[in-house]
């Protein structure tokens, strides 16, 4: 009882000083997590089937991103950025490592809806020209500049007037091709509707945007803030479909859980910016570059770019297996570790009673579909516990 009104307390605190852009989905005060695992001060534990928002592709407190973090803590946190910096030159050479070649040049920030501002900046200067087009169902972050990317009413009428920006219907390659003027600096676009509901890019329409971009003058950037770092089972979602784009933006996978992003682009935008187009004051410090660094290198060490793309097929598969007769299920659907199941009505109590009364933790995409993000490292048995959790409550 002592323990339980303690977590009242410390609920109730963060709300009253943190509340009100927050929906909580019940009053659990988690204090470590483990792996894929999250414990809370009351003793239960919880399986993150969200990897925190999507960003602790590791797990958590996975060993190598702790000790290089705890490591780096007692040598140096903060650098001015008119200096070098020893961990941050090493950092962006592992960065561009995994990178297509074509994409050498990285400006660090700290967070994906900073990295989609600076692409858009980024744009602006490279080709002199102001619209954008992004797609219906696109969500690439909340700061104005991403949000006038980002398809929901609900997250941008309260906001308007926001950036020129046209959205076009997604998988719809004859709106691109009607849409796409000397007019348009930059497509916006992601591979992988995440937020949207986990809706994958046709091959065919992602290549065509492509060739329209180049045919007029436009640059596409790819939205790899979730889809990045392993999330579909390569390094980076547009890999699947042999995209080259101008930019990419980073996030979530790349300190896998400390906060930081990045803009990846070509030789063509790096010869437009200058001394003072664009800048940070933590970004690339110290001690997110020597998170990122770890984050990479232990992707690469214990194979899990190539074990995401194993185990989400298993995932899928058990899902499809597993709800195959629940008439409450209208589709299954992923690539690598990122799936949804969508139901015939709406996600909300499902959501709440997985958490509630199995210790689940899945995430919504769009009001009628539960999205899975588990870390990269998530186990076979783990799998299971997820897949008979969801299949009881949708019984139920």
């Amino acid at each position: 009882m002592q323990a339980t009104t303690i977590d009242m307390n410390l609920a109730e605190l963060e709300e009253s000083i943190l509340g009100g852009t927050t929906a909580r989905r019940n009053d659990a005060v988690i204090a470590r997590g483990e792996g894929c695992w999250l414990y809370a001060t009351d003793g239960r534990r919880y399986l993150d089937l969200t990897a925190a928002q999507g960003v602790a592709m590791l797990g958590h407190c996975h060993p190598a991103l702790s000790q290089a973090i705890a490591a780096q803590a007692q040598t140096l946190i903060a650098c001015p950025n008119f200096l070098y910096n020893d961990v941050r030159a090493r950092f962006a050479a592992k960065l561009v490592e995994v990178l297509p070649p074509h994409l050498n040049h990285i400006f660090l920030a700290n967070s994906g809806a900073e990295a989609i501002d600076g692409a858009l900046k980024f744009a602006r200067l490279t080709t002199g020209r102001t619209r954008a087009i992004a797609f219906r169902s696109a969500f690439h972050g909340r700061t104005v500049g991403a949000l006038s990317l980002t398809w929901e009413k609900k997250y941008r009428e309260p906001f308007q007037p926001l950036l020129d920006v046209t959205h076009l219907p997604y998988n719809n390659l004859a709106k691109a091709d009607e849409a796409l003027d000397e007019s348009i600096a930059a497509v916006f676009l992601e591979v992988v509707q995440g937020e949207g509901g986990v809706n994958l890019g046709d091959g065919d329409f992602l290549r065509g945007v492509q060739q329209f971009c180049r045919e007029r003058g436009a640059l596409l950037v790819i939205d790899e803030i979730q889809t990045g770092f392993g999330r579909t089972g390569r390094w980076f979602g547009f890999e699947h479909h042999d995209l080259q784009p101008d930019m990419i933006c980073l996030a979530k996978g790349l300190g896998a859980g400390f906060p930081m992003g990045a803009i990846a682009y070509t030789d063509c935008v790096q010869e437009k910016l200058y001394p003072g187009a664009h800048g940070s004051t933590f970004g690339g410090n110290p001690l997110a570059s020597a998170a990122g660094l770890a984050a990479i290198e232990t992707y690469q060490d214990e194979g899990l770019i190539e074990r995401a793309a194993v185990m989400g097929d298993l995932f899928l598969r058990r899902l499809r297996e597993e709800l195959a007769d629940v008439v409450l299920v209208r589709d299954i659907r992923g690539i690598g570790l990122m799936l949804a199941v969508e139901l015939r009505q709406k996600a909300g109590l499902y959501l709440k009673a997985l958490m509630e009364d199995h210790g689940v933790l899945a995430l919504p995409a769009g009001p009628n579909v539960i999205r899975f993000l588990p870390p990269l490292v998530i186990a076979e048995d783990e799998i299971e516990i997820g897949v008979r959790a969801l299949r009881t409550v949708l019984q139920q």
